[in-house]
């Protein structure tokens, strides 16, 4: 092969190499505490969490208002939305209600439930004013279906990602600490 062509070929892999991405920034949510509460049914299962679909994706949601969806390319979630949200709120609901197991539906321990807990996620990402709003339908289906909207916002401590994630964490354990309310009123 002549030393010109070796040349080109050699330069053209350079050339992708260098248009590569770098590695994301992997992402997960923190596990909060919350107000311990009594009087829960003894066995919780929480079912898989229903996303809205905008918000299924490796990338982090930063916003969805003004009719555009923008995500924040090089930082990720560690593993999908809706399973890590999941895991939290069992780590977070198991800590709020000790006299309770605690369960994911799609785990290894699928005990006999005493009520089921479903979660729809509408909205988790900010506002036009910079707000991290996290809209929810939670209902459980005890005796009864009991139900109720939960619309909540924190304010990011700054513009990082690390903030918004953060922000994203306190809001779902405010999430379990509603659903938590929901358990034990009856």
């Amino acid at each position: 092969m002549p030393a010109s062509r070796r040349m080109l070929i050699l330069g053209l892999g350079g050339l992708v190499a260098s248009c590569a991405s770098p590695n994301p920034d992997l992402y997960v949510l923190a596990v909060r505490p919350g107000v311990i509460r009594q009087g829960a049914p003894k066995t919780i299962v929480v079912r898989q969490i229903a996303l809205a679909r905008y918000l299924e994706r490796p990338e982090i949601v930063r916003s969805s208002d003004d009719y555009r969806v923008v995500t924040l390319h090089n930082d990720w979630w560690g593993e999908p939305l809706g399973a890590m949200i999941l895991r939290v709120l069992v780590e977070e609901l198991d800590q709020r209600l000790p006299g309770s197991a605690v369960f994911a539906d799609n785990g290894a321990i699928v005990p006999k439930l005493d009520v089921a807990v479903e979660i729809n996620l509408q909205r988790m990402d900010l506002n036009t004013d910079g707000l991290l709003q996290l809209t929810a339908q939670i209902a459980t289906d005890a005796r009864s279906v009991r139900s109720q909207m939960v619309a909540l916002t924190v304010r990011p401590e700054d513009g990082t990602t690390r903030a918004l994630v953060a922000a994203m964490s306190v809001a779902v354990g405010q999430l379990a600490d509603a659903i938590a309310v929901l358990l034990t009123e009856r």
